[in-house]
């Protein structure tokens, strides 16, 4: 996976309900457990977005905001559901930890352990 299709995969997964209807965000916010496999590919997608901004002083806004859906939002939509009693997979708790790690990696240009 290249930036340029890291890039667009977080932007689908993270904003556009109406064109992917099964987004992670999209599947949290109507408490269904993401898709076998997607929260490995956003993982690589966020690693390769780091890798693809190293050196850059500057990210754009489309790209920053679906960073922020897909780390704080996802957070929310999982508490939500949780106390709605959905039924999670054991895993998506430290799944969203590590999702959150990546993408502080990516604000602050410094890889952190994950």
């Amino acid at each position: 996976m290249d930036y340029k299709t890291a890039r667009s995969f977080i932007i689908s997964q993270g904003t556009a309900p109406d064109q992917n209807n099964d987004g992670f965000l999209v599947r949290l916010k109507q408490g269904k457990a993401p898709i076998p496999g997607q929260v490995t590919n956003i993982l690589l997608a966020l690693k390769m977005v780091f890798e693809g901004l190293r050196g850059s002083t500057t990210i754009d806004r489309e790209l920053i905001y679906s960073l922020y859906l897909i780390s704080y939002e996802s957070r929310e939509r999982f508490e939500a559901g949780r106390q709605t009693g959905v039924n999670w997979p054991p895993l998506l708790d430290e799944d969203l930890k590590r999702i959150a790690r990546t993408v502080k990696s990516i604000f602050a240009g410094v890889w952190y352990n994950h």
